[in-house]
């Protein structure tokens, strides 16, 4: 009887211990132009719709733009904002002389330059139209979506890809509906590069939690 070839274990590529994830993630800009399988980003997607939504409406809507051209659109509009904020964050920032944030600007610029290279750009959005006024109104309303956006980071992170959350290329909500053919009762978020990462992720620096968590009332830092 002829032997079985051997199997081979692969482990799953989601199966990072989840503090690990949340210890390392970090905003990912520099990213390869590598394409990316369709199944590893609907996977990402389908982990980001475990999340909580208000009253479980389950109202997202996601985007995967591959396109060059659509993404070229989306790549313009981020620049036109980025123009500007761009030389006033450097400005700001030489003046404190705060060089840890001029290299994020760096990589801010490196995405702004290389947008329509990026492999996959996924949009985040409401099936919804969010008004701006009251405001408790849109704080919960948004409240329906990033908590699936930090779930898709967190899925992106425990397979090895890069990605990061970026909201410049909505300055515009009306360019930003017509660019990807969103009818008004579907508000685009959040939107979110993704690829393999240029490098390899680096350890990340925060803060200790005394140093952020008051007690009772607003600087009453029991927990230091």
């Amino acid at each position: 009887m002829a032997e079985s070839a051997p199997q081979t274990f692969t482990p799953s590529p989601f199966a990072m211990p989840l503090d690990q994830a949340m210890r390392t993630q970090r905003a990912i800009r520099r990213l390869k132009p590598d394409p990316v399988d369709d199944a590893l980003i609907l996977k990402c997607i389908e982990l980001a719709l475990r999340a909580p939504t208000g009253s479980n409406a389950q109202n997202w809507e996601f985007i995967v733009v591959k396109d060059r051209a659509v993404k070229a659109r989306l790549g313009q509009l981020n620049r036109s904002a980025f123009n500007i904020y761009g030389p006033l964050g450097r400005w700001m920032m030489g003046r404190q002389g705060n060089a840890p944030m001029l290299r994020i600007l760096d990589a801010v610029q490196w995405q702004a330059d290389h947008f329509e290279e990026i492999p996959v750009v996924v949009v985040a959005c409401l099936r919804q139209f969010i008004p701006p006024w009251p405001s408790i109104a849109a704080s919960s309303m948004y409240g329906s979506i990033y908590p699936s956006v930090q779930n898709l980071l967190l899925a992106a992170r425990a397979t090895g890809l890069g990605a990061a959350l970026i909201t410049l290329p909505l300055w515009s909500k009306l360019l930003a509906r017509w660019t990807l053919g969103l009818p008004w009762n579907v508000t685009p978020c959040a939107v979110i590069p993704m690829g393999w990462p240029i490098g390899k992720y680096g350890p990340t620096t925060r803060r200790p939690v005394g140093e952020v968590v008051s007690l009772d009332r607003f600087g009453n830092r029991a927990f230091l």
